[in-house]
């Protein structure tokens, strides 16, 4: 067997209707910086380096829905953000634009959707 070659996952790319109010949000959130900033299509870095975040122009966008019922829009992945004090790490995503869901499976966990309807978790870790 051929060994495998060398792979660097390098970015995870979102599609989002606004790239750019997206990145905003997930740059407020985390504290990244945008590195690159288009019209269709921003990235974010953390200053510790790792994988980027980038968000992309959809056209046809469809917000997805969480938890998904039959027929609806799916997520596609979400986002698991460590965090060290969940009531205060939920106060700050939800002042700057996320919404808490109103299901939550788990007690060390919050399930939030960004502005354009993407869920993400914060966890206690």
């Amino acid at each position: 067997m051929t060994p495998a070659p060398e792979l660097t996952l390098t970015t995870v790319n979102i599609g989002a209707p606004d790239p750019v109010e997206l990145a905003r949000f997930y740059q407020r959130l985390l504290g990244w910086d945008i590195t690159t900033d288009e019209p269709d299509w921003v990235m974010l870095r953390s200053p510790a380096g790792g994988t980027a975040l980038a968000f992309q122009s959809e056209s046809d966008f469809v917000r997805p829905v969480w938890p998904a019922g039959p027929g609806d829009q799916q997520m596609m992945m979400h986002l698991e953000i460590r965090v060290d004090n969940l009531d205060r790490a939920v106060g700050h995503a939800t002042s700057i634009g996320a919404t808490l869901a109103d299901r939550q499976p788990q007690e060390d966990v919050r399930v939030c959707l960004d502005p354009a309807g993407h869920p993400f978790c914060l966890w206690l870790g």
